[in-house]
């Protein structure tokens, strides 16, 4: 084994090179120097982070337990990037008093979490996917309950750990049962042997089902706004993107390249999933005032979209996946950024209390105004064209029914979505929030977020890219 397949794992080393750089000098930092840690990690991580960006030929690591090539380098630069920009977001909120002790964890906890989805994303065997799928899991719930001192984050925290251990209970029994009908672990291998039989039917059951709490898919969703609620807002952010992209990603995955012999069997169960998804999400978005559980409702039904695009089987399938997970990282992370902002100066997590923003925060007002427009998909921000080659991938097998439930869903989204830009723009309040400077970190985020939501949709270099990269995958 030469160094030019051990570079195939860069993200994953540099990943665990940049935690252990960060405990290590977070052991030797006292007192308010402790704050410094900020800058530290956000260089180490950014350096990282673009030598990821070299590109390596694809092969394969451990027998085919790991694979590495242009589409998963891809996945893991894009969660990179989200990640980086989760980081800038939390600027002000480890600057809090209460929070100086906790900053080396906060990095570490993140960044050992991307390790695990990093793993997940080029696993290429049941194993190493479930090994990478906890090391995921596990320093979430942590996070969740960073706000340890109230009883709503140690609440959330205590509801995660609970719920994801007996999702991956339900997984595991799910992977074992396929196991026990192909005699393989490795994805490859149980794509010659699987068949429609009784056995592979239950195990896809559970395996679905272990999945759709990780992407929170209807009817497993139940504790989405809840724990994001409890969360800490920038915390809720890396769940409601990087988590969600990376587990719908490793979904996508597994159905075209395990299941792809017997598509009939998962194809009616993604159908009922996406419109469930699509449709609960939103009646429940309808109803919400508080901006973190009302953001997510409006990430489950961006669920049930992408599994839209997961319909259409293909290279033009994942691509349409993938892109909209790319796009999905600015828009939620512009709204998240903006709430977070808010949050952060002034307490404030309600619709209500948006009342008359523009007023005295223009800016932020016309950022979160773009994000919603991006989540709703209106043109020509870079949501539209996102979801319009999800529409076109499931187009392409004839899913037309399909296509129309899922636009009405997006008009029925553009209520609530327009409802917070009437707050902000309209509604009238006497007591507005008042105008406040957020930090430079802040406000380098929230100017990524905005050049992506402008951007992206009219790169046309970025798709076929993509493309590309979805064609060799295949």
């Amino acid at each position: 084994m030469d160094f030019r397949y051990i570079f195939l794992m860069r993200h994953e080393l540099l990943l665990l090179v940049v935690a252990l750089i960060i405990l290590m000098v977070d052991l030797f930092t006292v007192g308010e120097k402790k704050t410094h840690l900020i800058k530290f990690s956000l260089i180490l991580f950014t350096l990282g982070m673009l030598i990821g960006f070299i590109p390596v030929k694809p092969g394969v690591l451990f027998g085919g337990a790991f694979q590495g090539n242009a589409l998963t380098d891809l996945f893991k630069d894009i969660l990179n990037m989200a990640v980086l920009i989760v980081f800038l977001q939390s600027d002000g909120y480890l600057k809090k008093a209460e929070n100086a002790g906790k900053v080396g964890e906060f990095f570490v906890l993140i960044i050992l979490t991307l390790l695990g989805m990093d793993f997940m994303v080029s696993s290429g065997d049941f194993l190493t996917f479930f090994v990478g799928l906890e090391t995921a899991s596990i320093p979430v719930a942590g996070l969740v309950a960073y706000d340890r001192y109230k009883s709503r984050s140690a609440e959330a925290g205590v509801k995660l750990i609970l719920l994801s251990a007996i999702s991956s209970g339900v997984l595991l029994f799910g992977i074992s049962l396929i196991y026990g009908a192909t005699g393989s672990i490795y994805f490859s291998d149980i794509a010659k042997n699987v068949t429609a039989s009784p056995l592979i039917i239950l195990g896809f059951i559970f395996f679905i089902s272990g999945m759709g709490f990780k992407i929170s898919l209807v009817p497993f969703h139940l504790w989405t706004a809840d724990v994001y609620e409890g969360a800490p807002i920038n915390i809720t952010a890396y769940l409601s993107v990087v988590s969600k992209g990376a587990a719908a990603f490793i979904l996508t995955i597994i159905l075209y390249k395990v299941f792809k012999n017997v598509t009939e069997l998962w194809e009616t169960a993604i159908y009922a999933l996406a419109v469930l998804t699509m449709t609960v999400g939103n009646l429940f978005a309808l109803r919400q005032d508080n901006i973190k559980r009302f953001l997510a409702f409006s990430s489950i039904a961006q669920a049930g979209f992408i599994l839209v695009g997961i319909m259409g089987t293909g290279s033009l399938g994942m691509t349409s996946v993938v892109y909209f997970i790319l796009i999905y990282v600015f828009t939620n992370l512009g709204a998240f950024g903006v709430a977070a902002a808010i949050s952060n100066a002034s307490g404030v997590e309600t619709i209500s209390g948006y009342n008359g923003l523009y007023l005295t925060n223009p800016r932020l007002s016309l950022i979160m105004m773009l994000s919603l427009f991006s989540l709703a998909g209106i043109p020509p921000i870079a949501g539209f064209f996102g979801k319009f080659f999800l529409f076109t991938s499931a187009g392409s097998h004839g899913y037309f029914i399909l296509i129309l439930i899922a636009v009405l869903n997006a008009t029925v989204s553009l209520y609530y979505y327009l409802g917070v830009v009437k707050a902000m723009f309209i509604n009238k309040n006497d007591t507005p929030i008042p105008y406040f400077r957020s930090s430079h970190f802040m406000r380098l985020s929230l100017l990524l977020c905005v050049a992506g939501l402008v951007f992206i949709g009219f790169a046309g270099g970025i798709f076929e890219y993509i493309m590309t990269a979805s064609h060799l995958f295949f």
